[in-house]
């Protein structure tokens, strides 16, 4: 697939290289020449110096025979005048933009139409992170929650502690422990090599599992593999930018929102916004304000400012004295696993979620979801099966018999409202959601050619 990028930044380059790394011809448009080179010297990509905006760059980048578009520069006008060009003068099939900007966004249908701005898929890395830690929220003690199948079914990820029913037995044993309850151990990752897993593989303490449940049965799952922590209710948000107002308005009917932020102008702009949500004025780092403020009482401190050290050391400082939880906002991801899993819980990295929904568009085949996991090493999958059996690799076999590349497994499928996990007996039928876990993504492509439909079909 010919895909042109506009914008080599994080989220530009990391998409770059996750594209490059799978035979795709790929272009990135930026107007720093040292970002260029820097890529240019790593992957195997073309680049163009140049305002992605401008006809002469995309024509240059060769656009006129191109595939898909993807703006994610960080201007949102450039994104989307880029797409209109993109497709009045190149008529660029598929044209995909990330826009911020939330007053943008709640005109969707009447602004982002093939009669206004033709974008195909909008991406808002805000609304994306929102969701994120939302569901981390909602199921405290994981470390990933995803969705599949519009919420039917889930992937989560748990670390294994002391204790856990289950650690220290072979993972066939959950089945005899909780027979009412179906889930599929999708991998482990122990001392950050992966692990495919069989019946009998040991969980060990300090293993970070992959798991997929209906959505019903998370809980009832994640409490055999550590203490399960009672439901949150106590949050302090620091940082009220786009991120922190999003969450705080997403979860202050269900929660207790405290949101902390520097500036008085932004402070009085959220108070009218928020409804139910205690807005302070002052810094994260204060560590009167925190203690006036109970940190000491609060389950989960966020820090979500647009400054990664800012957060880090507002982070340490709350969990030092005393909260439960803290979730942490970095764009650097070079800082995110350097600081995960010791005194900061979970690191959230805006450039590999919003990487996730790209890819999903990217795909070749029917595919409904893409999750990027473990900082882009691994990846969820949600391809919808076509076929029958004469045209499809996979429609009409059980999922003993189905070919499938090495690191790859099959979770579950979700068919019509029911969640099947993945047994071997069971039997992939036409239209069923299947999610495939890949610890090698450079498998990515045979997995793609499993759900590609033959002639026969057609």
């Amino acid at each position: 697939m010919k895909i042109i990028i506009l914008g080599a930044g994080q989220v530009g380059g990391t998409l770059a290289e996750n594209l490059a790394n799978e035979a795709n011809d790929i272009t990135i448009v930026d107007m720093d020449n040292n970002r260029l080179r820097e890529l240019q010297d790593r992957l195997d990509i073309r680049t163009v110096e140049g305002k992605a905006s401008y006809p002469g760059a995309l024509e240059q980048a060769g656009a006129q025979d191109a595939d898909m578009l993807i703006a994610v520069t960080n201007s949102d006008e450039v994104n989307m005048v880029a797409c209109q060009v993109g497709q009045a003068l190149f008529n660029i099939p598929t044209k995909i933009a990330r826009v911020r900007e939330h007053d943008y966004l709640q005109q969707d249908r009447r602004l982002f139409n093939k009669d206004a701005l033709p974008i195909d898929v909008l991406i808002s890395p805000e609304e994306l992170v929102t969701r994120h830690i939302k569901r981390l929220i909602q199921h405290p003690g994981a470390l990933q929650v995803l969705d599949f199948a519009e919420g039917k079914a889930q992937l989560v990820a748990v670390k294994a502690y002391y204790g856990g029913p289950l650690v220290g037995r072979e993972i066939a044993y959950l089945r005899t422990h909780m027979p009412s309850i179906d889930t599929r151990v999708a991998a482990i990752f122990r001392q950050g090599k992966a692990i495919i897993p069989q019946g009998n593989t040991t969980i060990e303490a300090d293993d970070e599992v992959f798991f997929i449940a209906a959505k019903k049965d998370i809980r009832a799952v994640m409490s055999e593999l550590r203490r399960l922590d009672n439901p949150y209710k106590r949050i302090i948000i620091a940082g009220g930018g786009n991120i922190g107002a999003r969450l705080a308005s997403n979860i202050e009917g269900s929660f207790q929102v405290k949101i902390i932020e520097r500036s008085i102008k932004r402070c009085n702009t959220l108070a009218r916004q928020l409804n139910n949500s205690i807005v302070l004025n002052g810094s994260a780092s204060d560590k009167e304000l925190l203690l006036e403020e109970n940190i000491e009482d609060t389950d989960v401190f966020c820090a979500l400012t647009n400054d990664d050290e800012a957060n880090i050391m507002a982070s340490m400082l709350a969990k030092r004295l005393g909260a439960r939880t803290v979730m942490t906002l970095i764009n650097n991801p070079a800082y995110v696993d350097l600081v995960q899993g010791g005194v900061i819980d979970i690191a959230i990295s805006p450039q590999q979620t919003t990487i996730g929904a790209l890819l999903t568009h990217v795909r070749r085949g029917d595919v409904a979801a893409v999750h990027s996991l473990r900082r882009g090493a691994a990846e969820a999958l949600e391809a919808v099966a076509h076929g029958d059996k004469r045209s499809s690799k996979v429609v009409g076999r059980a999922l003993e018999d189905i070919d499938l590349p090495p690191g790859t497994t099959i979770g579950a499928i979700v068919r019509n409202d029911e969640v099947l996990i993945a047994h071997d007996d069971v039997v992939v039928e036409n239209g069923d959601h299947v999610i495939l876990f890949l610890v090698d993504k450079r498998r990515i492509g045979e997995v793609e050619r499993l759900f590609q439909v033959g002639l026969a079909f057609f």
